[in-house]
């Protein structure tokens, strides 16, 4: 596009766009590559225009960071959605192991956006955010709250290890995704990645319940 080349948009049609335009570059290149200055000019407006939503760049990569973390729960979501065995225990362990696989297969499947998901910006503050939730109308990290609250309620999890569980969970599974994707793991091709995430999902899941 030549410079001077600007499109017009609503006040609120802006203020998607530039999202719109800020995730495909956090697609491409994570959350480093979401500026101001790029995204206005993915968008095809001045970096003036920005402002009037975006006080800065951080601003606008916690807001794109939304839009992934909610893509994220979709993807959490969609894996939870396999767990069909008619046993509660068995339901409810599948959730759990759902969510850890969704999680890594976002990582897998988009890097950037699981970059700029999870990026220094984010905090706890943010994983209760509205913006953040899937389809059910849950965030992430409430998934994975509601799964270990699930175990708990059918006495498999002692209800004083349920925040460590927690954790543990997140802790574990994101740091294989951040290996397969950012760290010494990421050259392995996807098949090979798959296969080691679901051995340590499952056999973390596993562990929290002996």
């Amino acid at each position: 596009m030549k410079a001077g080349n600007t499109r017009s948009y609503h006040h609120g049609d802006l203020r998607a766009a530039l999202l719109s335009a800020g995730y495909e570059l956090a697609r491409d290149g994570g959350a480093e590559a979401v500026t101001l200055r790029a995204t206005t000019r993915r968008a095809g407006v001045s970096p003036a225009a920005a402002y009037r939503h975006f006080a800065s760049h951080q601003e606008l990569q916690l807001a794109v960071g939304a839009l992934a973390m909610a893509d994220l729960a979709r993807s959490i979501e969609t894996h939870q959605a396999r767990a069909d065995d008619p046993g509660s225990a068995a339901r409810a362990r599948q959730r759990l192991v759902g969510v850890g696989e969704g999680y890594i297969a976002f990582a897998l499947d988009s890097p950037g956006a699981f970059d700029i998901a999870l990026s220094g910006l984010f905090t706890m503050e943010h994983a209760f955010a509205p913006e953040t939730m899937g389809e059910t109308g849950r965030t992430p990290f409430e998934l994975l709250t509601d799964a270990i609250a699930d175990l708990v309620g059918l006495g498999l999890l002692p209800a004083d290890r349920a925040e460590l569980a927690a954790i543990t969970c997140w802790s574990t599974v994101h740091g294989f995704a951040t290996l397969a994707t950012r760290g010494p793991l990421r050259a392995h091709p996807r098949p090979e990645l798959d296969a080691r995430g679901a051995r340590i999902v499952r056999g973390l899941v596993d562990a929290l319940l002996r």
